[in-house]
């Protein structure tokens, strides 16, 4: 009887492989041949699962965003109550986020040399973006959210808190603790709550 291969397994474990050599070594360190010989493949094996190196490497990108996201937990929460539980999913707080993050913030790196690459990070982005608009919103509808900043000024600003305390987590983690970023946090909340 033919042995049954899972594909999906496969394509997972490709994945792990990638993402332990990009945390590892970065992007450098994840060429095919070192993708197949950790995953136990012969190089061209990996073409049955990716096309190319690209489309491992967004794969892994599409994991790591995964990651963050399962942290959001809304539980029909709106408004004020689901931006602030939005914005500490996104922060990294613990091993696996921080890890995470570095995924991420070597994905961000070659998107800028990658039209496609950059393309999803910016559909990402966006995505984003348009949720705390619209978390705002029903915020400010609730009456939780009363200050008269303007909704696009506090998206940039919690963008930015979000993607600085991700980049600060690994290059200058002493200028990041996790208690500065949860007071950073809670001062934006406190200060939105003010008219």
């Amino acid at each position: 009887m033919p042995k049954i291969i899972d594909h999906d397994q496969r394509r997972s474990d490709i994945i792990d492989v990638t993402w332990d050599l990009i945390t590892k070594g970065g992007i450098e360190a994840a060429t095919m041949r070192e993708i197949a010989n950790a995953a136990g493949f012969a190089n061209g094996a990996l073409k049955h699962y990716f096309p190319g190196k690209e489309d491992i490497i967004e794969a892994t990108y599409e994991r790591a965003l995964a990651i963050v996201t399962s942290y959001v937990k809304l539980d029909g929460r709106r408004g004020l109550g689901a931006l602030r539980e939005m914005c500490e999913a996104a922060m990294p707080i613990d091993e696996e986020r921080i890890t995470a993050g570095r995924v991420l913030l070597i994905f961000w790196q070659t998107s800028l040399t990658n039209p496609k690459l950059y393309d999803k990070y910016l559909e990402h982005l966006r995505a984003w973006r348009g949720m705390l608009h619209r978390l705002i919103e029903e915020g400010r509808a609730d009456g939780d959210i009363r200050t008269s900043i303007p909704d696009e000024q506090l998206v940039d600003e919690l963008v930015l808190l979000n993607a600085g305390a991700n980049v600060m987590s690994l290059v200058g983690p002493q200028f990041s603790t996790v208690e500065l970023q949860k007071r950073h946090l809670q001062s934006f909340f406190d200060r939105i709550a003010q008219p």
